[in-house]
């Protein structure tokens, strides 16, 4: 296993390989994303990594994109090597039409172009004698 420094990364793409995303072409979507920085040599600029499941199912293929904090969705192989292109055109959100969700001051916001999804439960505060 590598151990990569980091220290020249700008973006870290969080790539989704879970089940309904790999059935919706998750490893293509993967591959093409790879071979995008590597043909433009910014593999010292974008790190990428391999994910289970995101929890965004149905709207598989998911890439999230930090530090910006976009969750795209509905990715195929053609839109993540326009990712690639437009984050290392300075872009810092590109393909705006698939943010499903963003970053806005302190937490995630829906764009609406998604599916809505359930609320998480609320998990209570353990006490700790």
């Amino acid at each position: 296993m590598a151990t990569w420094n980091l220290t020249q990364t700008r973006h870290h793409l969080l790539l989704c390989n879970g089940g309904s995303c790999k059935r919706s072409g998750a490893e293509e979507v993967t591959l093409a994303i790879r071979e995008e920085l590597a043909k433009h040599e910014a593999d010292s600029f974008v790190h990428t990594t391999k994910t289970m499941c995101n929890g965004r199912c149905e709207d598989a293929c998911n890439v999230v994109v930090y530090p910006d904090g976009n969750w795209y969705n509905g990715m195929t192989p053609e839109l993540g090597r326009e990712l690639v292109r437009g984050l290392l055109d300075g872009n810092r959100m590109p393909l705006p039409e698939r943010i499903s969700y963003n970053y806005e001051a302190d937490s995630f916001a829906a764009t609406g172009i998604a599916a809505e999804g359930i609320s998480k439960p609320l998990v209570k505060k353990v006490e700790r004698a």
